[in-house]
């Protein structure tokens, strides 16, 4: 029988979706999600649509028509309408509607008992040996959220999240935990006590278990950090992620095996070629005239989005910043393949398969699909494409991307109209990713403004798509995000890389073996 998992704090499903691609020597599912349990209602919509597509695949039978439909859909109202269609008429989708629960965890609304008893329904028989898998919300740790705050707020819920994961532990006895959280837990700090002590002691529930590292034997905190680079994945993604092994139970002292860094351009680089959207230009700031905080109203001109008028603008911005004089302007002509797709769809036919890897040849594709789906720009300010492509064309010459101070060096025109930009605080917040290394960290503020994950192709002069940025984030390219674009990008941002996880699953599985 495979391995039950329960998953708290799902996200889109990034771990359970590592952990469900382990296949035994039969090609049989070597491990089960019984229960997954997310708050965000279209996180909890497409972790039901994927628990839907595993219900077919993990038991040897063809995928439906249906989901294919709807992953070809590029009118989000008809998509959703096949999807419910689909859970509707088939019985695996009354069985993923079981699977997945949206509840938030914590909460006065789900006591404890609720969770406690759906819990023990999922997994069935007693003493049957399981995993629990998840990472409790962790704006409060990152290094980001403490910033914004000057710190963490003891009076902050999010910080004690990580008991009611403790408090199913104590409960329900598991074989086997894995807790993920950001690289800023191991510095976080209330009333000067380390945060990370805490857990680790809380953890080991007064010597029922032992925590582990995955990647080495432990010395010191920093010990459970997984840099993703170094493991196949292409962002330089850096998290804490806990092993948690009943003391009844013996460790192998296997870890994650190190491979070849995968460059970005091998992952995004045969996507089809869609240019930014064009929104509107600013203006200026409107005389006497100020927001609640204090700033200046600015004003806006709206443009209209075509082919015609976006070269048009990004032809003026080549000839300003050829008058410059600084860079090469290598790889900037603007040939007939950007426009083929304009702005891109949420599906665009085609076939778009990574370039070969040795270790992902297989990851990403699906013969099925035909196309791609979730690969649409954004609309950008006039000015700001005018800092992606200077930004494009900058490291084609140098080793690395511009910081703020660079922008103001060619012209100040390229700073934005902010009163702190300047300021180094904000040197980096124009960011162009390099085609040549792994992404920066994918997060969930991609789901605001791209700025901080600008393509590397000037022709194309736009920030990443949601489907670029899930396979960065390693997710198969038939894994379809539901909601509108915002709410997809802001599951791609919250979820732990697949492909990592299934390398975590291989070690967890040596455990039983």
């Amino acid at each position: 029988m495979p391995i039950p998992i329960i998953d708290l704090f799902a996200g889109p499903g990034g771990l359970g979706e590592g952990f469900s691609s382990i296949k035994d020597e039969n090609e049989n599912a070597v491990f089960e999600i019984k229960l997954s349990i997310e708050k965000d209602q279209w996180a909890h919509k497409t972790l039901t649509w994927r628990a839907f597509y595993r219900q077919f695949i993990n038991n040897g039978n063809p995928v439906p028509k249906e989901y294919y439909e709807a992953y070809r859909e590029t009118n989000l109202k008809k998509r959703e309408q096949i999807v419910e269609e689909a859970l509707l008429k088939y019985p695996e989708g009354d069985h993923a509607r079981k699977e997945v629960q949206l509840i938030e965890l914590g909460s006065d609304e789900f006591p404890p008992e609720l969770v406690d008893r759906l819990i023990q329904e999922r997994l069935g028989l007693e003493n049957q040996p399981w995993v629990l898998i998840g990472g409790p919300p962790c704006q409060a740790y990152s290094n980001a959220g403490r910033s914004r705050v000057g710190g963490i707020n003891p009076e902050d819920n999010r910080v004690y999240l990580y008991r009611e994961y403790l408090r199913i532990i104590d409960i329900h006895r598991p074989s086997v935990f894995v807790m993920e959280n950001v690289k800023g837990l191991l510095s976080a700090k209330v009333n000067d006590e380390k945060v990370f002590d805490w857990i680790k002691k809380d953890l080991e529930l007064k010597g029922a278990y032992k925590i582990f590292s995955f990647v080495k034997n432990v010395e010191e905190d920093s010990d459970f950090l997984i840099k993703a680079e170094k493991y196949g994945i292409p962002q330089k993604r850096h998290r804490v992620i806990l092993l948690g092994v009943r003391t009844d139970i013996k460790h192998p002292n296997v870890y994650l095996s190190p491979t070849k860094k995968v460059p970005l351009k091998k992952i995004i680089g045969n996507l089809p070629p869609i240019r930014s959207g064009l929104g509107r230009s600013f203006l200026r700031n409107k005389p006497f005239e100020f927001t609640k905080s204090g700033k200046p109203k600015r004003e806006y001109l709206k443009v209209v989005d075509s082919d015609i008028n976006w070269t048009q603008q990004i032809l003026t911005q080549i000839q300003t910043i050829k008058k410059w004089g600084e860079l090469s302007m290598k790889g900037i002509e603007l040939g007939p393949r950007v426009f083929q797709w304009g702005i891109g769809k949420e599906f665009i036919p085609g076939e778009y398969r990574t370039e070969t890897i040795d270790f992902l040849n297989n990851w990403y594709s699906d013969p099925n699909l035909g196309g791609i789906a979730n690969h649409e720009s954004r609309s950008h300010l006039t000015q700001d494409l005018m800092r992606y492509l200077f930004a494009s064309l900058y490291i084609q010459d140098n080793e690395s991307f511009p910081r703020m101070e660079d922008y103001a060096r060619h012209h100040q025109t390229l700073v934005p109209d902010h009163a702190s930009a300047l300021s180094g605080k904000f040197s980096d917040r124009f960011r162009v990713q390099m085609p040549d290394i792994p992404a920066t960290t994918v997060t969930s503020h991609i789901s605001k403004d791209g700025h901080y994950f600008i393509h590397y192709d000037p022709r194309q002069c736009r920030s990443l798509t949601v489907r670029e940025a899930a396979r960065i984030q390693t997710f198969p390219d038939n894994y379809l995000f539901r909601g509108s674009r915002t709410q997809q990008f802001h599951q791609v941002g919250n979820a732990v890389p697949p492909f990592l996880a299934a390398q975590l699953a291989q070690l967890v599985l040596k455990l039983f073996k």
